[in-house]
């Protein structure tokens, strides 16, 4: 409920001001139905959290990438650890996401499934096992091993996506081993939306990236 609504769009104008104070970009990416009033409140880029493999027609219940550009995304993520899709809908996913000028973030769990993503072509990849997701032990920490092999592994097969890492991410610290691992930016979540001072945490990461001349997705 932290990040639903009204709340919603409190935590994008908190996000905003601490990219416009530091210079580093963040991303945020809410429910589906707050998108709209998001993106018409905030000038940073808004993600939906998932987009549906399908061209508009017969497809009641699903969401359209159109819809979503439609509704103000500048993007979206694809794969989530909690709403797994098969590399075949990753890769048309992608396509979609193209066609509608969407740009697509796809998350993979392992370095395997890293490079089978990366031969998808999207913009960016999120490596994040999901065994980490809201433990706040980060994968810079637990697993360094997989953010290294991983960016190794994707660059043999796509040197333009933009790598990313996320799951367990909570402090300015787990962001900093992040970067000096090699990932371009981390996604977060539960650790700035449960945190009772979501500004403070963002600006402490947020800082760690300029340090780095890096940016915050």
């Amino acid at each position: 409920m932290e990040a639903t609504g009204k709340n919603a769009v409190e935590l994008a104008k908190t996000a905003e001001k601490v990219s416009r104070e530091t210079g580093v970009t963040i991303i945020v990416a809410p429910q589906f139905t707050d998108i709209e009033p998001v993106s018409k409140t905030v000038d940073i880029s808004v993600f939906s959290q998932h987009v549906d493999s399908v061209k508009p027609g017969a497809h009641t219940g699903h969401v359209l990438a159109e819809a979503l550009k439609s509704a103000g995304a500048e993007g979206t993520l694809v794969n989530h650890s909690e709403r797994r899709v098969s590399l075949s809908t990753i890769a048309e996913s992608v396509k979609l996401c193209a066609g509608a000028d969407l740009r697509s973030l796809v998350c993979a769990d392992t370095a395997e499934a890293g490079v089978a993503v990366a031969k998808t072509l999207p913009d960016m990849i999120a490596i994040e096992p999901p065994e980490l997701i809201g433990t706040g032990v980060s994968i810079s920490k637990a697993r360094p091993e997989l953010i290294t092999e991983s960016i190794k592994q994707i660059r043999k097969i796509n040197g333009d996506v933009r790598i990313l890492c996320g799951a367990g991410v909570t402090t300015a610290e787990d962001v900093s081993k992040a970067l000096e691992l090699g990932s371009e930016g981390v996604l977060v979540a539960s650790g700035v939306v449960k945190n009772k001072d979501p500004r403070a945490v963002l600006q402490g990461m947020a800082n760690e990236m300029v340090l780095e001349r890096k940016n915050l997705f």
